[in-house]
């Protein structure tokens, strides 16, 4: 009876201790790369296009003038 309480002990103990284990990895990784979502993703990604786009018609355009 006293081994399986003892074992009960351990076994909550180390739940207990994988758990802290988890909630700090999830903490470190939130800090390093913050809690950014998928919308705030796919909007960076489209300004960056939009930004590629527009200098790419620059060019053209600076292009363009050069050849007239």
């Amino acid at each position: 009876m006293e081994d399986q309480r003892s074992h009960s002990r351990q076994m909550i103990g180390s739940l207990i201790a994988a758990l802290a284990i988890v909630a700090i990895a999830v903490l470190v990784v939130t800090l390093k790369f913050g809690s950014t979502s998928t919308a705030e993703l796919e909007a960076r990604e489209e300004a960056a296009e939009q930004q590629q786009e527009a200098i790419e018609e620059r060019i053209e355009a600076r292009e363009e003038q050069q050849e007239n």
